[in-house]
Order: structure tokens, then C-alpha cells, then sequence
């Protein structure tokens, strides 16, 4: 799958602590290598400190939104 950021995801995700980015694209991962992930509508992907808002059109995960409570 092909995975697309919008501008302020991209923003938001080089403005996070360093140790953050490594989680953000963990969930990234995780949404693409999984079927279930797969939506028409939003969708949130939690781990520990971050999520991500994302929707899925055909082969494509466009992230809407990343953030991080730390």
C-alpha cells in the first residue's frame, strides 16, 4: 500500500519529539499490513503515546492526522 500524508499530518509529524516518530510509523505499518484496517470511512490507529486519523481509498492510506500526549 501506498501511504499518503496530508500537509499538517506531515506538519504535526516533524514537529513530535524524535522518540515519537518511531511509534507514528509503527502504526503506519501496522494499518497497511492489516486487511481489517482497511476503511471507506475514518479510522484512528492507537499505540502507546500517538495515534493517527487515516482513511483508505483503493491501494492508497491517506493520514489525516498524527498527534502524540507526550
Amino acid at each position: 500500500m501506498r501511504v499518503e500524508l496530508v500537509q499538517p499530518a506531515a506538519s504535526v509529524l516533524f514537529g513530535v519529539p524524535n522518540g515519537m516518530h518511531e511509534e507514528i510509523m509503527t502504526l503506519i505499518t501496522a494499518v497497511a499490513k492489516t486487511p481489517q484496517a482497511h476503511v471507506t470511512n475514518l479510522a484512528a490507529a492507537f499505540g502507546e503515546w500517538c495515534w493517527l486519523v487515516y482513511t483508505t481509498h483503493d491501494d492508497v492510506i491517506e493520514v489525516l492526522d498524527v498527534g502524540c500526549a507526550r
